[in-house]
């Protein structure tokens, strides 16, 4: 098992300049911790009074949880079933906090976790992640998605005093939810390429060991893939390994820089506009890993061309706001009074195509992506996950402008393809 302890202390003064900082005390991986929970708050001095969220099927899985909390004065929300975590429910968390609450253990996972998140955050009260099942990297950053008005925006948050997965719990996670942990693993191939390019183009901060750090972890889940739906406790303990790596890369940055582009961004428009219509999106990994494909299949294609010409960015933001209907507002804050190409200057992609192209290069195929995903039981099209021609070609072409952060399918903008 990773020394999480020496990982983190050994980021420490970064030759980098950037500060890396994990606030994370204490990583317990291992078999039968559900029983140990109460004990491993009480070593990591949590408050007395704590609230435990969950939902009925994550409070199902990590039966007796609440049986080691003896010591603790305990208050408990149970959702039906939460798979979108809104600010209403940010806000419920606070409310339990405002009236006394000293800490949070959340149990489940990203929509279970993330309000939690940014309300200990916003509250600066202690939090333990307690996962089942080992379905997102997002453990252990600073931020948290949160849908408002369902536009999904990440929010600074709080990365979590104590985190506990239980490797029984673990391997016992329905498949689907392994297939959509991998699915978001695999995003960080092209989280990586639009960091680099974002740093050659415009100087972002950017570091090469946390970078490092983030290729580290997808590689070795990729050699893991036709083991991921196995109902193995080693298996998925090294899964969940490199989730928590992933996410400590993020933590390192204080953004989501290191595991999320623009992969991402178009698995977030499709999500709010399936919400704006009523519709329960589907679980987060699983729009991803369908996106990345789509994304890393693009990027290779523009990787075959031996030059560029460019231009700035031209955009008909009459068409774009009306794309984003409900949704304008919020993709107007983002876009003016000046939008995130606005700085670079076209000669300079121009100059540097030839970097950008072994940026794309230096990770694997889309076929081997395709089949690894394939192998770990993913849906590897849009159609197999309800997404009709006409809806994904809208979010190919306008997903860019929901995020202020330059991505190189922004950059394809301004090419004269």
């Amino acid at each position: 098992m990773t020394d999480f302890k020496k990982l983190i202390n050994d980021y420490k003064n970064c030759s980098c300049g950037m500060k890396h900082e994990c606030a994370i005390n204490d990583i317990r991986i291992g078999s039968g911790l559900v029983y140990e929970v109460g004990n491993i708050l009480k070593e990591n001095n949590f408050p007395k009074k704590i609230l435990v969220t969950a939902d009925k099927n994550t409070i199902k899985a990590a039966d007796g949880i609440l049986d080691t909390l003896s010591d603790f004065e305990v208050s408990t929300y149970i959702y039906d079933n939460l798979r979108v975590a809104t600010m209403d429910d940010v806000r419920l968390v606070e409310d339990f906090i405002d009236k006394g609450i000293g800490a949070v253990l959340a149990v489940g996972t990203g929509s279970i976790h993330d309000p939690a998140r940014m309300a200990c955050a916003n509250k600066n009260v202690p939090l333990c992640l307690f996962a089942t099942a080992p379905s997102m990297d997002g453990f252990a950053s600073y931020s948290a998605p949160i849908v408002d008005s369902c536009f999904k925006i990440t929010y600074p948050a709080k990365c979590p005093e104590v985190i506990i997965g239980d490797t029984k719990i673990l391997a016992k996670a329905p498949a689907e939810l392994k297939s959509a942990g991998f699915g978001d693993m695999i995003s960080k191939y092209i989280a990586i390429i639009d960091w680099k390019v974002s740093a050659l183009l415009t100087n972002e901060s950017y570091c090469d060991r946390v970078c490092a750090l983030t290729r580290f972890a997808v590689d070795n889940l990729m050699k893991m893939a036709d083991k991921v739906t196995l109902e193995d406790e080693e298996t998925a303990g090294a899964i969940f390994e490199s989730l928590l790596l992933t996410g400590i890369a993020m933590s390192f940055t204080k953004t989501s820089r290191p595991g999320s582009g623009t992969e991402h961004i178009q698995a977030h428009y499709w999500e709010c506009k399936e919400l704006l219509d009523n519709i329960v999106p589907n679980y987060h990994g699983i729009d991803v890993g369908v996106s990345t494909l789509m994304i890393l299949k693009y990027y290779k294609e523009l990787a075959l061309l031996k030059s560029v010409k460019a231009h700035k960015e031209v955009n008909d933001w009459e068409t774009i706001y009306n794309v984003y209907g409900e949704l304008a507002s919020d993709v107007k804050k983002l876009n003016t009074p000046d939008t995130i190409t606005d700085a670079i200057d076209p000669k300079d992609i121009e100059d540097k195509w030839g970097e950008i192209v072994e940026i794309i290069n230096s990770v694997p195929s889309y076929e081997d992506c395709l089949s690894a995903m394939k192998v770990a039981g993913c849906p590897v099209t849009y159609n197999q996950i309800g997404k009709s021609d006409d809806f994904v070609k809208e979010s190919f072409a306008y997903h860019p402008y929901m995020r202020r952060r330059l991505s190189l399918k922004r950059v394809s903008h301004m090419l004269d393809l």
